[in-house]
């Protein structure tokens, strides 16, 4: 993201990048946050709730390495929700539900933003409107990398949780092992954009649909 643009030699767009990207990492995370404490309290855990992390305040959910990284690279993390297993009826399913809400909410913020970009790039001539569209735009970028980041299946990721409900018990054990090596291979990949056409496919995917949904209405 703001790594890319500053490698580009254009410090100008390097700067507007940056003005733009702060807030759309602030709405990132919290929205993933939110959800997945959101979640939590729907399945019988109300430790977030408790916690007072049901909210969009960056406050409670920032932390600064994680937004670093998101700001430069395009992934990056917040502070963990708080989530007692015991609360859930099921625990396995009730963890992986919790888990998976983040990433999913991550994906509609992305579709809510092109479904607000959309009739702006078309009808918007000013150059605030111009602006507000690289900003939506960074948004949808910035929640689809968040999303798919958290989805990797390794562990402390979103994505290690949710795998989890699906392998039994012992596979489970035997695949945190090698977890450290696994996460240092996904970032590697995302570092290099090798994962960039998945996050490209999932991003055109969540466009596709939104430019259908504002079809409906242009």
């Amino acid at each position: 993201m703001l790594w890319r643009a500053l490698l580009s030699g254009n410090l100008q767009s390097a700067f507007i990048t940056l003005a733009l990207s702060l807030p759309a990492i602030v709405l990132c995370l919290s929205v993933h946050e939110a959800a997945h404490g959101g979640a939590a309290c729907l399945l019988g855990d109300r430790t977030a709730h408790d916690s007072g992390r049901l909210t969009l305040s960056p406050l409670a959910h920032i932390d600064p390495i994680g937004f670093l990284c998101l700001l430069l690279f395009g992934f990056g993390w917040a502070r963990p929700v708080p989530v007692n297993i015991s609360n859930f009826k099921n625990r396995r399913w009730g963890m992986a539900l919790t888990a998976l809400a983040g990433p999913l909410a991550n994906f509609l913020t992305a579709f809510v933003a092109y479904c607000l970009y959309v009739p702006i790039w078309l009808y918007g001539n000013s150059a605030f409107m111009q602006t507000l569209c690289l900003f939506l735009s960074i948004v949808a970028s910035m929640s689809v990398g968040l999303g798919v980041f958290n989805l990797i299946p390794v562990h402390p990721l979103d994505g290690s949780r949710v795998l989890d409900a699906f392998l039994p018990f012992s596979w489970s054990l035997k695949l945190q092992r090698y977890q450290n090596l696994i996460l240092l291979v996904f970032i590697l990949a995302l570092w290099h954009g090798w994962l960039d056409g998945i996050m490209s496919w999932v991003s055109s995917g969540i466009l596709n649909w939104a430019l259908r949904f504002m079809g409906l209405f242009l």
